[in-house]
């Protein structure tokens, strides 16, 4: 078998590979109301990538890797957190933009990501870091996880250097959880409106994309959100340009690499 690409809500995703590994991204399932497992449902897990320290993101990584005995992949401040909470050094695997890890087996190569990372340590204090993206080399496939990242136009480069085939983008925001965020105002986006996702999608040159950053497709607002992208292909299609196929998965929904 292929390559195998579960969704879960947000930007939580599996990946089982051709020979049987499974790896987890940004793995936010117990707390995610769309998720239909949680953590320990899980099968198996071989390794862990966390993007940034978002709590919609980071997710439940602390209670897989006790459970699975799981590597993880992520930030410095990612790292210390994790140590701090009890998870061997020898665990986690601390890197950012361009330092290429092998972890599991698994090739791991972290990209700009314009985002932020911040979190509460367990002693109270505050930590910041880097946040990544990540292109995850498979036999199959070169798999690209935005990781929260806003729209810039070195997306080229990343595509030049390591021609992803596939990848999910953030088309809009959770808007089920988006409450728990206190603050003035109210978000109208995520970090890429659908037309920015849309042209993301084209600037890295997939040839398949997977729009996210939703807990349910069908929410009003996913949906419009939802919409806009694929009018913005449709309309990039008409111009003449290359365009990726888009899929839209509801949590739990695999993809199959073919």
């Amino acid at each position: 078998m292929g390559t195998r690409i579960r969704f879960f809500g947000v930007a939580a995703y599996e990946i089982v590979t051709g020979d049987g590994k499974h790896i987890l991204i940004d793995p936010f399932l117990d707390d995610d109301p769309a998720s239909p497992i949680k953590h320990d449902e899980l099968e198996r897990v071989d390794l862990i990538l966390v993007s940034h320290a978002a709590w919609d993101h980071f997710g439940d990584t602390e209670q897989i890797a006790k459970r699975y005995d799981a590597p993880v992949v992520c930030g410095g401040e990612i790292k210390n957190y994790l140590i701090a909470k009890g998870i061997p050094t020898g665990q986690v695997r601390a890197t950012t933009w361009s330092i290429a890890v092998r972890v599991a087996g698994i090739k791991v190569y972290p990209v700009e990501c314009h985002h932020w990372s911040q979190l509460q340590m367990p002693d109270g204090s505050f930590a910041s870091g880097v946040p990544m993206s990540f292109v995850v080399y498979l036999d199959d496939c070169r798999f690209y996880h935005y990781g929260d990242t806003a729209i810039f136009s070195d997306l080229k480069l990343i595509a030049e250097l390591h021609r992803p085939t596939i990848g999910c983008i953030g088309v809009t925001e959770p808007w089920e959880v988006a409450s728990r965020v206190p603050g003035a105002g109210e978000f109208l986006t995520g970090e890429m409106s659908p037309y920015e996702a849309a042209l993301a999608a084209q600037w890295l040159g997939l040839a398949t994309v997977l729009p996210c950053h939703y807990c349910d497709p069908n929410h009003p607002d996913a949906a419009r959100d939802l919409a806009e992208f694929h009018t913005a292909l449709a309309e990039a299609r008409k111009r003449g340009e290359s365009t990726p196929t888009a899929h839209v998965l509801k949590p739990g929904e695999w993809f199959d690499v073919k």
